[in-house]
């Protein structure tokens, strides 16, 4: 089984690249799952049920959200249309949508499972460690491979839930951050894992955003829109083999660029 997941989408940089390069993408790497992160995919904050759907029409077997999963008021009431939207399972109750989705692919039944992490993130989350131990229970044999979207801010916390589930689920993969890293690696019970897919978005840019306005912020200290940058664009995230037993057994960086 071979799974794509591409890294946070960022704006409408991030989707024309999806648009033009994804479909080839997947023919060509034999790709049997493509997972999506969506979650800044409307204007870099938040996602638009026509985003999801487009996502979908391009390849997508599920899509994962973060902490931006509702910026888009609008989206509370319809996160529910598209059973593959899975958002963060762990900050409230409350939340409408999916804790997880099941795909059936090439005989085989995918979990894909979303989180927040806990260390400096708005909403707070709950005990992500917990959750994830509660979500494996509940989906129990009904999936063959799991796959975890890991959306927190700390490497050490992203870390630590890759050694925590080593074993238990094929795939741990870390967003939110917008910088791939270059630690993707199989742990030693058979976990793929990398700390951060990096985004689909504008190149010359500061995490997918304006630059000038990022230097308002952060230098002048006075306040500034956060806006989408523009300009031309890669797509991030990581090309994972899983064998017959839900082992990773390879996993390699993707940056493909128009």
């Amino acid at each position: 089984m071979r799974i794509a997941f591409i890294g946070d989408i960022v704006g409408r940089p991030g989707m024309d690249i999806l648009r033009h390069i994804l479909p080839d993408y997947l023919r060509s790497k034999s790709v049997d799952v493509c997972i999506i992160n969506g979650e800044n995919s409307a204007a870099g904050m938040g996602i638009t049920l026509k985003l999801a759907q487009e996502m979908v029409s391009l390849g997508a077997d599920a899509i994962t959200l973060g902490n931006h999963t509702f910026s888009n008021a609008e989206f509370v009431g319809l996160v529910d249309k598209i059973p593959q939207v899975v958002r963060p399972a762990n900050v409230s109750d409350e939340w409408p949508g999916n804790d997880y989705c099941i795909i059936n692919k090439c005989g085989k039944k995918i979990a894909v499972l979303n989180l927040l992490g806990q260390v400096s993130m708005i909403p707070s989350a709950d005990n992500p460690f917990r959750r994830a131990d509660k979500l494996i229970a509940d989906i129990n044999d009904r999936a063959d491979i799991l796959v975890l979207d890991f959306h927190a801010e700390a490497t050490s916390e992203k870390q630590l839930m890759g050694y925590y589930l080593d074993g238990r689920v094929s795939l741990v993969v870390g967003t939110h951050t917008h910088v791939q890293t270059a630690d993707n690696r199989i742990l030693p019970n058979g976990t793929g894992y990398i700390t951060d897919l990096g985004m689909t978005g504008c190149i010359d840019s500061i995490i997918g955003m304006d630059i000038d306005a990022s230097a308002r912020r952060l230098i002048s200290k006075m306040p500034a829109k956060y806006s989408q940058a523009s300009g031309d664009a890669f797509m991030c995230g990581v090309l994972a083999d899983i064998d017959d037993n839900g082992s990773c057994i390879r996993i390699e960086r993707i940056c493909e660029y128009e």
